[in-house]
């Protein structure tokens, strides 16, 4: 999208239809009071723009109608008839006080016209919505789009989206009620859901026709995400009325205002805001603290077996919302019973993202196996010497269901390797089922591929590792927690050798 056109810099569109009177003098006069009312927001990063309505009078009114100064909007259009020198006058207004210039043409003259006054983007009128001949002329100018859907079928909508998207133009589509002025209860704003719903990729705006004296339109519009909008203005004076649905520029300003506290408090857009101190503060107060269950030394893990979380939380000490299996404290100092655990005295240790990364890679393994997993079956990182070294020494292990029989997945990632260990209880058979893995049983090597199997006895010393990677089903009795025993006893003294996941399955 072009900057005229860009979704996070909100464009007000002020429409001066016939409001000029066709008078060039009163047009100027709404142009730069309007410029007046809205010169404060510009700060904002607003854009601003008025919109002309071009007509092709002895073209677009029938010749047999032309004088029928009994029909409504023929003696409109034609008492506020301009000339092009007239149009020309108010455009370089605009231009010069720095507003975007739009044009809508009711008619193929028009468009060209438009163009030929460089105006900045083409306006179709919701009358004009599904006019395939004026649609046809417009697309063919390098100009972007505003379209306005008041009383346009749904179907009729996707007809001219695909029109305007297969022809590559640049355009937005307005949520319009062309009912003037609009009641509050026919607004339907939510068709801006709708519509963006409907079309993900495209701008919607909102086309307003309701009393200006309405504030509360504006607010909800923008509270569903629309960034373009457009009103009809004008001014009273003694000589020329104004209706119902246009505002003033005092009344501009009113709207305008309106839109900052929309803004204001709906705040920041795609991403998570920036906390204010004072809510941090505020929610601190009421969060429990972590404190020692037992005695801790310095240099021990502090777990949450050996904490207990209770309130209140003193200022620096570690939060119960702090504790989970992926951040590891060590005490930097002995702990008493019933003491705050605090930031201050003891180390810590993030792992999220080292588990995160390992897991990511797993499912990619798996997928290239082709073998279905489930979040339904628990799954478990062995990583014997820590996470640091697991893609050196670890497996991952995915029970499947665990009663007097014993089913799992065994992921060997390439040049991982399990350490030598043996099971008193546990009579364990192994299935490849992708990939290559070298068994060393009982100091025996056994290389493996798909379809092979290997039995390992109780009490048998075994190891595995993959030059490749491999996936393994296990077969076996019931697994016991506490029944497997390394040769290496470091790795016993590792009470934090394994990590368990319930969701672990990446869609």
């Amino acid at each position: 999208m072009t900057e005229k056109l860009d979704q996070a810099k909100p464009l007000f569109i002020f429409d001066l239809a016939n409001n000029h009177m066709g008078d060039v003098e009163h047009g100027l006069k709404i142009i730069r009071e309007v410029h007046a009312a809205c010169r404060h927001f510009v700060s904002h990063g607003w854009n601003f723009a008025f919109k002309f309505q071009y007509r092709d009078f002895d073209s677009f009114i029938h010749p047999d109608y032309k004088e029928r100064m009994d029909l409504r909007y023929i003696k409109r259009f034609s008492e506020t008839r301009l000339s092009e020198e007239q149009f020309l006058v108010l455009k370089n207004e605009v231009d010069k006080l720095g507003f975007i210039s739009v044009c809508t043409p009711f008619d193929e003259k028009s468009v060209d016209k438009a163009v030929k006054h460089g105006f900045d983007i083409i306006k179709i009128a919701s009358a004009s919505f599904t006019d395939w001949s004026l649609l046809e002329k417009v697309v063919q100018t390098d100009k972007p789009i505003i379209a306005s859907t008041g009383g346009v079928k749904l179907e009729d909508i996707d007809k001219v989206v695909t029109f305007l998207r297969h022809r590559g133009k640049e355009f937005v589509i307005m949520h319009c009620v062309g009912q003037y002025p609009t009641s509050k209860d026919q607004l339907q704003l939510n068709q801006i859901d709708l519509l963006k719903k409907r079309y993900p990729e495209v701008i919607i705006g909102f086309s307003t026709h309701e009393s200006p004296d309405n504030l509360d339109a504006v607010k909800l519009a923008i509270a569903k995400g629309t960034s373009i909008f457009e009103k009809h203005v004008g001014i009273t004076t003694e000589k020329y009325p104004l209706n119902a649905y246009s505002a003033t520029p005092e009344q501009t300003k009113g709207w305008l205002e309106a839109a900052q506290m929309a803004y204001t408090i709906c705040g920041t857009v795609n991403k998570r805001h920036e906390f204010a101190k004072q809510e941090l503060a505020d929610i601190r107060q009421f969060q429990r603290g972590v404190f020692a269950s037992v005695d801790i030394k310095a240099g021990e893990r502090v777990e949450i077996k050996d904490t207990f979380f209770a309130f209140p939380n003193q200022e620096g000490q570690v939060l119960a919302n702090e504790m989970s299996k992926y951040t590891f404290y060590t005490a930097r100092k002995d702990y008493k019973m019933n003491e705050p655990i605090m930031s201050s005295s003891v180390s810590r240790t993030e792992v999220r993202g080292k588990v995160y990364l390992a897991v990511e890679r797993i499912n990619k393994f798996l997928r290239q196996a082709n073998i279905p997993i489930s979040n339904k079956w628990d799954f478990e990182l062995s990583h014997h010497y820590g996470l640091d070294k697991f893609y050196e020494y670890g497996a991952s292990l995915v029970t499947c269901l665990n009663r007097e029989y014993c089913k799992k997945l065994i992921v060997v990632l390439p040049g991982q390797k399990h350490p030598s260990h043996s099971h008193k209880l546990k009579e364990e058979t192994f299935h490849v089922l992708w990939g290559d893995v070298v068994f060393i049983v009982s100091g025996e090597r056994k290389e493996c591929g798909p379809s092979d199997i290997v039995t390992i006895e109780r009490e048998s010393n075994h190891s595995f590792e993959s030059t490749n990677g491999c996936v393994l089903e296990e077969i076996s009795t019931t697994h016991y927690k506490d029944d497997t025993f390394y040769e290496d006893a470091s790795i016993a003294q590792n009470q934090n050798r394994k990590t368990q996941l319930t969701y672990w399955v990446i869609q």
